[in-house]
C-alpha cells in the first residue's frame, strides 16, 4: 500500500493536529487493535512501532497481509465513518505507541479542520477502492446468477453501498467445479460468504445486519432528524441537516440513490458540463453525507409513523423503532409495472427498471426494448446503444417531445442503433427460462427479439405506509398551504404548517413524494435542502 493516495505523507503540522484528537496508549507486539467483525473501530494513529492489516484466514485460504503501517501513518478506511464492522484485522508487529480517535472525536475533526477532513476523506475513500481490487474482497463473496433477480438485487445493494466484495457468477461454466466442491445448489442462491461463513438465500437485509449496517441506536438518544428515503431529496436533506448541527439518520429500504441511481447519464445537472451518471452522483453524495456525520442505514424499510409530542417514532419493517424529533419523508415513488402475463416471472430475469452498468452488462450486444417517453427512457436507450445493443424505443404517445428534453430527442433520432416506435405498446412476453421476444401492438404490430426489457413508465408515490397524512387522489403528500385536512395534533400548536411540512407537525416531505414537486433530480435536491430550514423552525418551537 505504497501509493500516496492510500498512504499519504503528512506534514509536521498536519500530524501534530491529527495527534491532538487521539487518546494515547502503548501497543505491545501481537496486540490486536481491531478485529474483523468488531462492533466498531477507531481511527488508529501510529506514533512509533509497526502495525499490519490482514485479511483473516478463510477455510480455503490462509491469512493474507494487506498492508503494513508505520510511524506517522494511520489505520482505517471509509467504513468507519458509518459504523460498518471492520472486515479486516489490525494488529501490532513491533511495539510502540498509538493514538485512538473514536467516532465523536473523528466527527469533531471533520467539522473543525477542513484540511485534515479533506485529506482523511480522500485517503479513506482511496483505500476502499484499493481494497475492492485486492484479496480483501474475498472477505465477502456473493455466489449467484446475474440473470436472477435475487442475485442482481444483492449485487446492486453491494454496489450502491460500495462494499468490498467478490462476485462469483453461477452461470459461468468455469465456476461449475467450484460450486460443486462447496455444495452450492441453485436453490441456495444467492449465497453470501461473510468471513468464510456461508449464508444461503441471502438478502440485502441479512448481509446488512452481518456487516453492522442495520439500524442501531447505541445510546438510545433520539435523532434530531430522521430522513426516510435515500434519493436525491433524502441525501440533500441529510447532508444539510447534519452540516447544520442536527444529529441525522438516513434510512432507505434498498440503498442510497433512489431512482436517480438507475439513471445512466444526467446531462443537464448543474456543475457537470460533460454529464454525470446517477450512480456516480449517488456515490459522491453518500460520501458527503458520511463526511458530515450522517448515519446511513440500508436496507431499512419504514413501515409506520407514530406521532408524539416529542420525539416521533418510526417503526421499521423488522419491528425496530427509530425515534427522532423531526422526520422528512423522501421515499419517492415505486416503479410502475405493466399488466402483462408472465411479467412477474420475467422480473426474475429479463425485465429491468434501471440501466446502470450493472444491468447493461447483462444484455451488452443483444437486442433490447426500452419502454417510456421521458428522460430516463431516453438516457437508457442511448446508454444501451453505446454498449452494442440494438434498441427499440417504444412510446405509447405520438412522439418524444411531450415529456423528453430536446437534447435527448435530437440524440436519439440521430442514432442509427435506436428504432423509435410511437403509438405502440408492449403486450406480450415470450421465452422459456429467460426473456427472448416481446409482442408490440399499435402503430407497430409484431413480435421482436428482446433479451432485456427496460421499463421506464413512471412510478407511484411510496406513501402507503403513512396513510394518516393528507394525500391527494394519486397518493402524493400535501404540504404547507396545499394541505386540505390538518391532523388534530395541530390543535395544540401556535403556528400553521411550514413550507414542506405535512398534515402532522414536524413531519415534512420533499422530492417526488410531494404533491406539486417537479420530478427532476435538481429540483429534488433543492427541496430536500430547503425542507431542513423548516425543520430548524419547527424544532425551535419545542421546549428545551
Amino acid at each position: 500500500m505504497g501509493d500516496r493516495t492510500v498512504q499519504p505523507d503528512l506534514t509536521d503540522s498536519q500530524w501534530q493536529r491529527l495527534l491532538a484528537y487521539g487518546v494515547p496508549s502503548d501497543a505491545a507486539e501481537g496486540e490486536v487493535l481491531f478485529r474483523a467483525g468488531d462492533a466498531w473501530a477507531d481511527l488508529i494513529l501510529v506514533e512509533t512501532g509497526l502495525t499490519e492489516v490482514v485479511r483473516d484466514a478463510l477455510p480455503w485460504m490462509p491469512e493474507t497481509q494487506i498492508a503494513t503501517i508505520g510511524p506517522r501513518g494511520f489505520l482505517g478506511e471509509v467504513g468507519l465513518l458509518n459504523g460498518q464492522r471492520p472486515f479486516l484485522t489490525g494488529r501490532v508487529v513491533a511495539p510502540g505507541r498509538i493514538r485512538r480517535i473514536d467516532r465523536p472525536a473523528l466527527q469533531r475533526l471533520m467539522a473543525e479542520d477542513d484540511e485534515l477532513c479533506d485529506l482523511l476523506l480522500h485517503t479513506l475513500w482511496a483505500r476502499r477502492e484499493f481494497l475492492r481490487a485486492g484479496p480483501a474482497a474475498l472477505s465477502l463473496k456473493i455466489v449467484a446468477s446475474s440473470s436472477a433477480s435475487a442475485g442482481l438485487a444483492l449485487r446492486r445493494y453491494a454496489e450502491r453501498l460500495d462494499l468490498v466484495y467478490t462476485w462469483v457468477e453461477a452461470d459461468d461454466p468455469g465456476n461449475a467445479e467450484l460450486l460443486a466442491t462447496h455444495g452450492y445448489r441453485r436453490d441456495d442462491m444467492p449465497v453470501a460468504i461473510i468471513q468464510g461463513e456461508p449464508l444461503s438465500n441471502a438478502t440485502p437485509g441479512e448481509v446488512s445486519a452481518a456487516l453492522g449496517l442495520a439500524y442501531t441506536n447505541d445510546d438510545e438518544t433520539p435523532a434530531d432528524l430522521a430522513v426516510v428515503g435515500g434519493g436525491p431529496a433524502g441525501l440533500a436533506a441529510a447532508i444539510y441537516g447534519a452540516s447544520e448541527g442536527l444529529r441525522t439518520v438516513l434510512l432507505d429500504s434498498i440503498a442510497p440513490g433512489g431512482q436517480s441511481a438507475a439513471t445512466s447519464r444526467i446531462e443537464n445537472y448543474l456543475g457537470f458540463p460533460f454529464g454525470v451518471s446517477g450512480d456516480t452522483l449517488t456515490d459522491q453524495a453518500s460520501l458527503q453525507a458520511l463526511k458530515f456525520g450522517v448515519r446511513v442505514f440500508a436496507p431499512c424499510e419504514a413501515a409506520a409513523l407514530e406521532w408524539a409530542a416529542d420525539p416521533l417514532a418510526l417503526a421499521l419493517a423488522d419491528g425496530t423503532r427509530v425515534h427522532a424529533r423531526a422526520v422528512i419523508v423522501t421515499t419517492g415513488a415505486q416503479y410502475r409495472r405493466l399488466p402483462i402475463d408472465r411479467w412477474d416471472e420475467f422480473e426474475q430475469g429479463g425485465i429491468y427498471h434501471a440501466a446502470t452498468p450493472l444491468e447493461i452488462r447483462q444484455v451488452a450486444g443483444d437486442p433490447v426494448v426500452v419502454i417510456g417517453g421521458a428522460n430516463s427512457a431516453g438516457q437508457a436507450a442511448l446508454a444501451l446503444a453505446a454498449n452494442g445493443c440494438s434498441v427499440r424505443l417504444v412510446v405509447r404517445g405520438d412522439g418524444l417531445s411531450a415529456a423528453m428534453s430536446s437534447y435527448l430527442v435530437d440524440r436519439i433520432t440521430e442514432d442509427p442503433r435506436i428504432r423509435i416506435h410511437t403509438g405502440t405498446r408492449v403486450t406480450g412476453l415470450h421465452g422459456d427460462s429467460s426473456l427472448e421476444r416481446v409482442t408490440l401492438s399499435g402503430t407497430t404490430s409484431e413480435a421482436v427479439e428482446c433479451r432485456g426489457l427496460f421499463c421506464f413508465i413512471g412510478a407511484e408515490p411510496a406513501t402507503d405506509w403513512i396513510r394518516q397524512l393528507d394525500r391527494d387522489d394519486h397518493g402524493f403528500l400535501r404540504t404547507g398551504t396545499d394541505i386540505v385536512r390538518l391532523d388534530p395534533a395541530w390543535g395544540s400548536m401556535r403556528r400553521a404548517p411550514l413550507p414542506f411540512e405535512t398534515s402532522l407537525p414536524r413531519v415534512f416531505a420533499a422530492g417526488d413524494v410531494r404533491r406539486g414537486s417537479m420530478k427532476r433530480v435538481a429540483a429534488a435536491v433543492g427541496e430536500g435542502s430547503s425542507a431542513v430550514a423548516s425543520v430548524h423552525l419547527a424544532l425551535s418551537d419545542l421546549p428545551g
